[in-house]
């Protein structure tokens, strides 16, 4: 007979509990939109929309300290797709570079053996998307390629680094934490290692600072803020008064520019890095709970911080001009003191215990609207912003914090009130930005609305409670269950409640508090019942509480098996079914075993005193069902034949009778009016084999076996078909053939045979046996060991219990409080993530195939197709095989209903389109592109509507500026407002002369001279800088704008220049008008940054264009190489056409086919042949490039609209269809 084994699919996957204390930090969000964090030397990854793991990678053999998506900051084709890239790193200096699609690891990079102590991809990715700068302790920092894992630079500082931050503005700038303060590089690049070694400022630590009372009164905020005045200084503060530096995490703030976070247990200080000094401290009073971590936002001025008891709260940077305060209010003329940040929202804390601390926080990067909580349990929690619209009017609004408003626009376009849109998409479609609340003049143009923001939990993954477990699979997939069968793990827990796992989902399926004391066994009796057996702690006795239940799973009903029985009596060893799940020998410890009737719950014998104990047992496979059917079934045949009428149609009538007899055979057997008779075998404490049978009611003895010389005393026993395995304390295992009657015994050599058991599947001889220290898997036919598992060897667990989970897979519970499910190698594996059943599904573009997931993208962006809006990928001609559609057609459907509606929108226009898919891709360039380009694109046709493109823009009035988040980009009369507040706030917090000195430069070039005059004049007389300062301040009361003292001071000027005194050169210039040269000088002297400010602050738009335009061409060039940068500089100025030729010259073809058509949308091209041309070479190479894609249907589209240029193009495209026609 030919031998089968039916096999369900089950990937190997691997279930997981609480997480180990190095894996505090490890947990990462990624624009990829999934969540990545360490268990013990796992690491998970979790889907946030439908809360389900979606993959666990394996390979670290020690804790994951830190794990950190790649950054998505590129142009995304088929040649660099949209991939799921994941950098860990271990306790041991390892780090892994994971394909996280595919589970395999890309590389492994290996320095020094200390643990990782921080680690951060490079945003900056023009010039390579590979890089990962980590800290390898004590001091050293290492730029590796994480493509091919080599070392590009490594360096040295003088202390131990903790931590490091880049400067989210400029790629150049980094920032060390170390032991004793911090660490400024200013010459970061991935060529060369930095050459100088930083700039060193300490911190000295704010405990003794922040009064602990609400800093809602400006008294009490002066009075903290004076004790924080000198908070960083270049000099080492003296032993007595800084104490161990206990600042938790720095950071910069990526909603603007200069500004760094410095996180403490009790207070958040925000610096000015302009004048490295503190401009806002968020202190929690003396009740409070502790901060622990705080994650800034860039999309608004904000902070999410998690505190030591599992809560997560949003503070919002209240606004300066507050719209309800008229100026006759306020008798202080200047009411900004510093930065106060209010709490906007709070979430639910979780019951702290010694095991259960909240561990680390990640949050959204592309929409910064949702947190997740990683508790040390295992627990995951996401936490969503939810906004809300409070129905009163804007001014009559009366709260200490100013009220929170709605943007005007919605995905970058201002939008009416009563167009579709999604204000819960993400933060910047939530609240509106700083720069929105400009006075009451705008207030009669648009009628703003006050919103008020919650946290709701919208997602929670649970882990599995502390080991140790006892696990059982379900009986096996068999021919006749195979309608109905679902594989079902039940895992005992220390806590007396049994989980119920479904291993094709590794779903948690329900979970069964039965028992008041630890599980120590679980036996199935059908696909939907087992029965659990827990004992409670021994008393001085040595007697326990014995507990057995009988659980019906569908309705979780549960039932005392043996009664009244169970108090004072010695412990149960084990339980054991037979194989029709008839009976169930119950084996005591110092106690004779107990044979009961599982179908009627009726105790069958007791055995008497004198009856051996047991030390194994087990039931035979053999039994005589077959024999009483074939009894039963004879006379039922008989009885069937004679009620048929006439024999012609015996044949027929009969078979269909038999199987009716069947059907009420196999349901009799159930309700007991057919009782089989079963054997079992067990060994007495002298290594005696005893076999007795079970037959209805009575159990009868049959014979003896007497023990084998060589074994030590037997343990367990396992038997299958006619191979009887005996296993024994000192680790031989003795395998019996009953057929041929020989005997053949293995000394393993691994000492305690713990439990032995035979792989389900008709003919399958393979043995799993468990040791103190590992596992074993023996295919019992040859007596050969196929693969073993050993703790301390090759995996750092123990292993608890061990189980079959399919006829090749096995699953293994350790100790480090994980459930394994392997195949037969035993090898930890991770799985494809394409191979496994989700729940639900989840929205993950990343996980198609490259040409598959940008097809998607091409076909949600060129809604309508055929004047038509679908959301089903049937709707086009796209000729590609079946697989891949429904793969497409899967991700289509897991989207939200609110992003389905808004694609579905006729409304919703194209830019609004391109930002809502950067969104839903992460795609972080396109996402910042779009948003830019949404703005310009906007503003420039609601200024002038017949006025031709490439001419600046006026930027005046703007009701709703360019966020401050995107700095040089932003408006310039909105750029030259946020200085002037940044300098009013310097200035109020100047404690030393250098300070003063530098607010007076600034004022200087800001054009606010009287301001500055004062402040020169502050000098005091034993300064060394007193007589400077005092002419200064003559000369710039006197400037005239008479010719000689111009020329002269531009002399003056340029001389000082060329001496190497920029600065003071550029102040000169600025004072006589002359910004224009001063910025022409900084360029030359590759301050571009600076000129690049000072333009915006202090020229008009057409010199201001032009200095810019000239930076442009310096990010462009080969040696900078910043040309993303680049072109979001040129959106800014309005030069549209030069934009589109940069896309197309960097064959960005998709990007500037999209631009070029909402261009010509908002009539922002000169229509003429130049630009003609342009558009047509964009939109042939555009449908190129979707031809290759496979997506027919667009490439015809784009083919069709690029005129001459894509006629070949679209002939070769159409040739196919006539070819068939003709046919």
């Amino acid at each position: 007979m030919q031998r089968f084994t039916v096999n369900i699919k089950l990937p190997a996957r691997t279930l997981t509990g609480a997480l180990s204390a190095p894996n505090r930090g490890a947990a990462d969000w990624g624009w990829q939109g999934l969540i990545a964090y360490g268990c013990h030397s796992l690491v998970l990854i979790v889907d946030a929309n439908t809360a389900q793991t979606l993959q666990v990678l394996e390979k670290h053999k020690a804790s994951v300290v830190k794990v950190k998506w790649a950054k998505e900051n590129y142009h995304h084709n088929a040649g660099s797709p949209y991939s799921l890239r994941l950098a860990s790193a271990d306790a041991t200096g390892k780090i892994i570079v994971w394909d996280v699609a595919t589970g395999t690891a890309r590389c492994e990079i290996q320095e020094h053996s200390k643990p990782i102590q921080d680690m951060q991809w490079l945003w900056n990715q023009d010039a390579s998307r590979d890089l990962l700068l980590a800290v390898h302790p004590p001091n050293y920092i290492v730029l590796w390629n994480a493509d091919t894992g080599t070392k590009l630079w490594k360096k040295s500082y003088a202390e131990n680094i903790l931590s490091f931050s880049f400067d989210p503005f400029d790629p150049s700038h980094l920032a060390l934490l170390t032991s004793e303060g911090i660490v400024f590089i200013s010459d970061f690049s991935p060529s060369k290692a930095p050459a100088s070694s930083g700039k060193k400022v300490y911190i000295s630590s704010p405990h003794s600072s922040p009064s602990h009372n609400k800093l809602a009164a400006a008294t009490g905020a002066k009075k903290a803020l004076d004790k924080v005045k000198i908070l960083i200084s270049n000099e080492k503060p003296s032993a007595e008064s800084v104490t161990l530096n206990d600042c938790l995490q720095l950071s910069y703030l990526p909603s603007k520019r200069n500004y760094m976070l410095l996180l403490y247990p009790r207070e958040i200080l925000i610096l000015d890095l302009e004048v490295n000094q503190t401009v806002g401290v968020i202190a929690i009073e003396r009740t409070g709970v502790p901060f622990i971590q705080v994650i800034p936002c860039f999309q608004r001025d904000g902070l999410f911080c998690l505190h030591e008891n599992g809560c997560i709260t949003l503070r919002v940077r209240r606004s300066n001009c507050s719209l309800t305060g008229t100026p006759s209010d306020e008798p202080d003329a200047d009411p900004v003191q510093e930065l106060i940040y209010d709490l906007r929202s709070q979430c639910d804390a979780i019951r702290v215990t010694k095991t259960v601390r909240p561990f680390s926080m990640v949050c959204c990067p592309v929409n910064e609207n949702s947190a997740a909580l990683i508790v040390s349990d295992g627990r995951v929690m996401i936490w969503e912003l939810k906004s809300s619209v409070s129905g009163r009017n804007v001014r009559n609004s009366s709260s200490s914090a100013s009220p929170l408003y709605s943007p005007v626009s919605f995905c970058g376009i201002p939008v009416g009130a009563f167009q579709n849109k999604l204000p819960d998409l993400s933060l910047d479609n939530m609240i509106a930005g700083q720069g929105a609340s400009a006075g009451e003049e705008q207030l009669r143009g648009s009628f703003l609305q006050e919103v008020h923001l919650k946290f709701l939990l919208t997602g929670l993954l649970s882990g599995l409670p502390l080991p140790p477990f006892a696990i059982r699979m379900c009986p096996p997939l068999t021919t006749k269950n195979i309608k109905h069968y679902e594989p079902i793990l039940a895992v005992g827990t220390s806590n007396g409640s049994v989980l119920v796992f479904h291993l094709t989902s590794g779903v948690l399926h329900k979970e069964l508090s039965i028992h008041s004391c630890e599980v120590k066994g679980i036996e199935w009796i059908s696909l939907t019942g087992f029965i659990s057996f827990a004992t409670s702690t021994p008393n001085n006795l040595g007697l326990v509480r014995n507990e057995l239940q009988l659980v019906d799973l569908p309705t979780g009903r549960s039932v005392a098996f043996r009664g009244e029985r169970g108090n004072d009596e010695p412990a149960i060893e084990m339980i054991k079914v037979s194989h029709l799940k008839q009976y169930l020998a119950v084996v005591f410890k110092d106690k004779p075993l107990e044979i009961w009737d599982v179908r009627t719950c009726t105790l069958l014998r007791e055995m008497s005193k004198n009856f051996p104990t047991a030390t194994a047992l087990e039931w035979s496979p053999s039994h005589n069902l077959k024999s009483l059917r074939k009894k039963q079934l004879a006379a039922r045949e008989a009885m069937a034949r004679q009620t048929v009428a006439s024999d012609t149609e015996v044949t027929s009538v009969e078979s269909s009778v038999i199987s009716l007899l069947q059907e009420a055979e196999s349901k009799s057997e159930l309700s007991q009016n057919i009782s089989a008779r079963e054997h079992f075998v067990f060994t007495g404490a002298d290594g005696q084999v005893y076999h007795l049978t079970v037959e209805g009611n009575s159990v009868k003895d049959s014979a003896r076996i007497p023990p084998d010389g060589s074994m030590g005393s037997i343990t367990c026993i396992a038997w299958k078909g006619d191979i009887l395995v005996l296993g024994d304390v000192d680790g031989n295992l003795n395998f019996w053939d009953l057929k041929a009657r020989v005997s053949r015994g293995i000394p393993t050599h691994r000492s305690w045979v713990r439990k032995i058991r035979f792989a389900p599947g008709k003919g399958n001889q393979k043995l799993l046996a468990m040791y103190n220290d590992g596992a074993e898997i023996w295919d019992s036919k040859e007596v050969q060991m196929v693969s073993s598992l050993r703790s301390g060897r090759n995996v750092n667990f123990r292993i608890l219990d061990v189980d079959w989970c399919t006829s090749d897979k096995v699953v293994l519970a350790s100790d480090d409080g994980c459930i394994r499910v392997l195949d037969l190698s035993m090898k930890p594996s991770c799985f494809r993530m394409d191979e496994q059943d989700l729940i639900e599904p989840a929205w993950c573009p990343y996980l198609l195939v490259p040409r598959a997931s940008l097809a998607l993208k091409a076909f949600l962006l060129h809604q309508p197709w055929d004047e038509k809006y679908s959301l089903d990928i049937t709707d086009i001609d796209y000729p590609e095989n079946e697989n891949i559609k429904n793969l497409l057609q899967e991700q289509l459907n897991s989207l939200s209903n609110d992003i389905k509606k808004l694609l579905l929108d006729p409304d919703f226009s194209l830019l609004q389109r391109c930002l809502l898919v950067a969104r839903l891709y992460g795609d972080e360039s396109e996402l910042h592109f779009w948003t830019v380009a949404a703005h310009y694109l906007h503003s420039l046709c609601q200024e002038k509507p017949g006025k031709p493109a490439d001419t600046t823009v006026p930027q005046e009035q703007l009701v709703n500026p360019l966020d401050i988040c995107y700095d040089i980009l932003c408006e310039n009369s909105y750029f030259q407002k946020f200085q002037l507040e940044r300098v009013n706030l310097q200035e109020v917090k100047r404690s030393t002369y250098d300070h003063t000195r530098k607010c007076a430069d600034q004022l200087l070039l800001l054009g606010q001279t009287d301001r500055a005059v004062q402040l020169l004049l502050e000098t005091s007389s034993e300064n060394a800088h007193y007589y400077c300062d005092s002419l200064k301040a003559c000369l710039v009361t006197t400037v005239t704008s008479s010719g000689p003292s111009q020329s002269t001071i531009k002399l003056v000027a340029t001389n000082m220049i060329a001496n190497g005194k920029l600065a003071e050169g550029v102040q000169l210039l600025c004072l006589i008008d002359k910004a224009a040269d001063a910025c022409r000088y900084l360029q030359t002297y590759g301050e571009w940054n600076r000129a690049a400010w000072l333009a915006k602050v202090r020229l008009n738009s057409e010199e201001c264009a032009d200095v810019l335009k000239r930076w442009v061409d310096y990010l462009c060039s080969p040696q900078v190489n910043q040309k993303s940068k680049a072109i979001l500089v040129l959106l800014s100025l309005g030069c549209f056409t030069r934009v589109a030729e940069m896309l197309h010259s960097m064959r960005y073809f998709d990007r500037a086919a999209l631009f070029v058509e909402a261009c010509l949308k908002y009539g922002a091209f000169e229509v003429n042949d130049d630009t003609n041309k342009l558009i047509h070479a964009v939109y042939a190479d555009y449908a190129r490039s979707l031809k290759l894609l496979g997506f027919k249907q667009g490439a015809v589209l784009f083919a069709s609209k690029a005129g001459e240029a894509g006629k070949e193009l679209l002939a070769e495209l159409k040739q196919p269809k006539e070819e068939v026609t003709q046919e």
